[in-house]
């Protein structure tokens, strides 16, 4: 409470924690409005008994309140709750269940910027300023560029010789019906309307920064594919990826991204909960959608056990996969001799190794296998299946991709989430992590943010993870259910 407390100059009537009792309490309910705060403190005999005797706050000091004060300290506050639960012996401090969902972003549909755009229409801005110099410099037998590149500082150099031509030669600025604009105002409004257009590009550029995209009216929001499509056409709407670890069926911690995939949340994520939080956890246990090498790797580096489910799992149980003799795992492979041999008996040697890098700088390596010879080959329709690709099939050879240090990490979790233990971090995740989506997007009936930028979002993002808290607190306490940690598995 101390950081709270230090956000405020002076306080009011009304102190920091005893409004903050009164917006979990209001979040508790699924009342999430500023207004029905002012009002259920007013009419409602509980707000009355957490005010303590406090005249009622107006609606603006609740809006303040989460905005202000509360959303600089929403994570060492949630911190502060789950080392309290950790002490009280409540969560374990070793096992994390994590999980993704998007909500909906406070901005309109349709206010989308695209970056990719934006860059387009200003590299042919800038192709139409360079012919304006040019042409500018012949129209006006001046002389800006010297050398065969043209930069902004050519492009401020004529607007200052071009408002220094206007004010030589006396030429007045004329507007409106009837009255003939001079070829020198024509030129001066068409540069400003080019460097107007360009300021605003670098502007949307800059706002986008790593994104693709954002809206008009909420900066931070990006546009993301929702589950909840109305219009049924897979319609892109502004939002926040959110993402909960939890362990014991509380929030333990929580992160606010950009991202519209979670493969790439993992790490910022476990790095911001071991800054804050005063225990570490040894087990991580996620679905697929975080499954990467990067991944893999942090965590061993990190001293953590990865149960993570491989993104082919479910798919790889199917019979058209494991008939399919294109695919390395139905492939024999000679380890000794690092050679892949397809059911022609023929063999794939390496070619060369590529590397790529990702989007945080990753980089991975990939060994390119190709075959000796595919020519008459009686599986190779079965074999070779790219259907975009215009070399004609015949002349086509059988090429694959391997990434080593991946499939090593792979197999190596798909033995741990196999064993006993992994089978139960498994089905607890799905009741645990999904569970608490669940509770804030059907029980509190939460889906859409009432606030705009990352902070305030994190904010009332940690809000309902805090009123969830309680809630399951007060439940297992009715229920005699205080201390367990994870559900038991069923048998048959």
């Amino acid at each position: 409470m101390t950081d709270l407390y230090s956000t405020y100059e002076r306080i009011n009537s009304v102190s920091p924690r005893t409004l903050l009792k009164i917006v979990l309490y209001s979040y508790m309910n699924g009342d999430y409005l500023s207004r029905s705060m002012e009002l259920n403190c007013k009419r409602d005999i509980n707000f009355m008994f957490l005010l303590e005797g406090a005249p009622a706050p107006d609606h603006s000091i609740f809006a303040r309140f989460r905005s202000i004060h509360f959303a600089l300290c929403s994570k060492r506050i949630l911190a502060e709750m789950s080392n309290t639960l950790f002490d009280l012996g409540e969560i374990s401090g070793e096992t994390i269940f994590i999980d993704g969902t998007k909500i909906e972003a406070n901005a309109n549909k349709y206010t989308f910027v695209w970056k990719k755009a934006v860059t387009k229409n200003q590299e042919k801005l800038l192709i139409k300023l360079a012919d304006f110099v040019a042409e500018c410099e012949q129209l006006y037998d001046i002389k800006i560029v010297y050398d065969s590149i043209i930069k902004m500082k050519h492009v401020k150099k004529l607007r200052k010789k071009l408002y220094t031509l206007k004010e030589s030669e006396n030429v007045v600025f004329v507007h409106g019906i009837g009255k003939r604009k001079t070829l020198l105002q024509k030129s001066i409004e068409t540069l400003e309307g080019y460097l107007s257009r360009l300021k605003e590009y670098n502007q949307q550029i800059h706002i986008c920064g790593e994104r693709n995209s954002y809206s008009k009216t909420d900066h931070d929001a990006t546009f993301m594919r929702m589950k909840e499509d109305a219009m049924g056409n897979g319609q892109l709407k502004p939002a926040y990826n959110l993402q909960h670890g939890v362990d014991s069926e509380y929030i333990t911690w929580l992160t606010i991204g950009p991202q519209p995939t979670d493969t790439t949340t993992l790490i910022p994520f476990l790095k911001d909960a071991e800054n804050h939080l005063k225990f570490k956890y040894k087990n991580i246990t996620a679905d697929a959608g975080y499954e990467s090498e990067e991944n893999y790797l942090f965590l061993e580096s990190n001293g953590q056990i990865s149960y993570i489910k491989p993104a082919n799992y479910e798919i790889s149980k199917k019979r058209k996969y494991r008939n399919n003799i294109g695919k390395i795992e139905n492939m024999e492979y000679d380890e000794e001799a690092d050679i892949y041999t397809c059911r022609n008996d023929k063999r794939l040697t390496v070619v060369h190794v590529r590397q790529s890098k990702s989007k945080t700088g990753y980089v991975s390596e990939k060994t390119i296998y190709k075959c000796e010879n595919c020519d008459g080959c009686p599986y190779k329709k079965e074999c070779i299946k790219s259907n975009n690709c215009k070399t004609p099939l015949d002349e086509r050879t059988k090429t694959i991709q391997v990434a080593k240090t991946f499939l090593k990490y792979r197999q190596k979790d798909l033995e741990r989430i196999f064993s006993e233990e992994g089978i139960l971090f498994r089905t607890n995740r799905s009741i645990q992590a999904e569970g608490s989506f669940g509770d804030l997007k059907q029980d509190m009936q939460f889906r859409r943010y009432l606030s705009k930028g990352t902070t305030n979002v994190l904010a009332e993002s940690t809000l309902l993870a805090m009123a969830r808290n309680i809630n399951k607190l007060h439940n297992k306490i009715q229920k005699g259910k205080t201390g367990t940690h994870l559900f038991p598995l069923k048998s048959a």
